[in-house]
């Protein structure tokens, strides 16, 4: 077995991708369409996990604002002029292929921000990944009954975290 990598993701992918979603995400479905629209708004933030040449998981960030969360299995149109942060929109690896992969992928996107001088990098945790994500150097962020609202489409203990690449 090859040892997982991480490449740039194609639009040839995008099946692949949407099958490991609905593995791993079933409560949180996404049509391919929107993984699509991500894509093409923001081709660099998008990657995915080659293992023996099959995709082992995907990683999909893009530029976003503070504290707004992009609704799930919706389309955004357009990525804000006024970008402060690369929102980690969704991460999923098959358990098979889990191990440092994640950190990776998180590597990659840090340097992408820090590239395009963006300061911060956002996500939200999902199915008590919020430990994980700790690890990785994201904070929880207290959040207002508007942010709590969004957040609770996301399942219980969803948690919005941000790491800061300026204190790193």
């Amino acid at each position: 077995m090859s040892k997982p990598h991480w490449r740039p993701a194609h639009a040839s992918d995008l099946p692949a991708i949407s099958a490991i979603a609905a593995r791993i995400h079933p409560d949180l479905p996404e049509r391919l369409e929107v993984f699509a629209e991500k894509m093409r708004l923001y081709p660099d933030g998008c990657r995915a996990l080659v293992a023996d040449d099959a995709i082992a998981g995907y990683g999909f960030s893009h530029p976003w604002k503070q504290h707004r969360i992009p609704p799930l299995d919706a389309f955004i149109a357009r990525l804000p002029d006024d970008a402060d942060c690369l929102y980690v929109h969704d991460v999923a690896v098959l358990p098979d292929f889990r191990g440092g992969v994640l950190r990776a992928y998180i590597a990659d996107i840090e340097q992408l921000a820090r590239a395009s001088g963006t300061p911060t990098l956002a996500l939200v945790s999902v199915y008590a990944t919020r430990p994980l994500w700790e690890r990785l150097g994201f904070r929880p962020v207290t959040t207002d009954a508007d942010l709590r609202a969004k957040l609770a489409s996301y399942g219980d203990g969803a948690t919005y975290m941000l790491r800061d690449l300026t204190a790193a």
